[in-house]
């Protein structure tokens, strides 16, 4: 009995391109369900041979436009021929109605380099033509793993280029951000139906809140923070701010992460008690014992996700066990650092939903492995 074509393409969509181009080879029925929709609309290339011509995807390529929801990792962006197979990829891909684009970067940084090209190609290959559909039908964008300083040009242009995006995550965690309020102001205004945001909280301003605010907007579901040195330059979002953002859009989830770098003296001042936090990430490597009791004071009837990186203390040992049954919402926690057993004992007790936890009562080999409750 003959597996039928449908099915051949649902498994040949779980293989890699290389994988899918050796599949090829088997037999010419293999080789003609390649070229079924359904093997390309999940596709995630890693553009890490060294060439700029790589055979595979050459012979994908009449392909690529197929691909509706695609990630691209970039291996050793010190090689020019990596960079360039990625935007031929992208080139190809927003020739049809590309749907998410997922960009990140692997290995080393080169000294000095800046992305200029990538953002140069990842615009042009969004921007729309007679013969190029371009970011039209783009809904979300992810450049999270992408580790170079982002601009605020490249910020507005995709905007513009995509203006039916529901999702764009900018939050890249480097060391600078170039992306002002006044550049969301406009992306917000300029892609209507955005619901996700992701950025560094110097991005944000009373006058985005305003914008947030607007009855006109669709709801707000979610915003990651991520929150480095340069806070303490700006006035934050006082504790009204975010009661008032969490009136206009009830079904807000907020995930904050708090670099080592931010002053420990200005963690209170990002950690309003109204905001919708879903998820923390606290990664200082000193102790946080005041802060986790914040935590549990302003949190408990919203946190879902907890990540620690700090020091070893009894005092935090009953910190983290007053979070456990306060926090009964908790799915995740990790902490990296040795706690004691009644540590653990206490988050199983009382957190019915937790099924994951990184919680150590003593040290191991970086790196940590998670438990995953069954």
């Amino acid at each position: 009995m003959e597996v039928p074509e449908e099915v051949l393409a649902h498994i040949f969509s779980y293989l890699s391109v290389k994988e899918r181009d050796s599949a090829c080879t088997v037999c010419k029925r293999w080789s003609q369900s390649m070229s079924h929709p359904r093997v390309w609309r999940y596709t995630e290339i890693r553009c890490e041979t060294g060439e700029q011509e790589d055979p595979a995807l050459q012979r994908f390529s009449s392909l690529l436009p197929l691909v509706r929801h695609l990630k691209i990792t970039v291996s050793s962006l010190s090689d020019p021929a990596n960079r360039s197979a990625a935007l031929s990829v992208l080139h190809l891909a927003t020739s049809g109605p590309l749907r998410t684009l997922s960009l990140s970067c692997s290995g080393g940084v080169p000294l000095f380099y800046s992305g200029h090209d990538l953002e140069e190609g990842l615009e042009a290959a969004l921007t729309a033509s007679p013969q190029h559909v371009g970011g039209a039908f783009l809904s979300h964008l992810d450049l999270r793993g992408v580790p170079f300083t982002l601009s605020q040009s490249l910020v507005r242009g995709l905007a513009r280029q995509s203006p039916n995006l529901r999702s764009l995550l900018v939050n890249n965690q480097t060391l600078v951000c170039k992306v002002e309020p006044g550049a969301v102001v406009e992306v917000l205004r300029l892609c209507p139906l955005l619901n996700t945001l992701g950025l560094f909280y110097t991005s944000l301003s009373p006058k985005v809140v305003d914008e947030l605010l607007l009855p006109q907007r669709c709801p707000l579901l979610a915003m990651e923070l991520f929150c480095e040195r340069f806070a303490k330059y700006i006035p934050p979002l006082e504790d009204s701010v975010w009661a008032g953002l969490k009136d206009r859009h009830p079904r807000l989830k907020v995930s904050l992460i708090l670099d080592h770098t931010l002053p420990m003296d200005h963690f209170s001042s990002v950690l309003q008690p109204s905001v919708p936090l879903q998820r923390l990430e606290l990664l200082t490597f000193t102790d946080l014992v005041q802060q986790t009791h914040l935590v549990t004071q302003s949190y408990s009837h919203a946190l879902e996700t907890v990540i620690l990186q700090t020091t070893s203390s009894p005092e935090l040992d009953s910190a983290l066990r007053s979070l456990a049954a306060a926090c009964s919402r908790l799915r995740e926690v990790h902490c990296y650092c040795v706690v004691s057993y009644d540590v653990i004992r206490t988050f199983k007790d009382c957190c019915p939903h937790l099924w994951r936890y990184t919680l150590k009562t003593r040290k191991e080999p970086h790196p940590w492995k998670c438990t995953v409750i069954k």
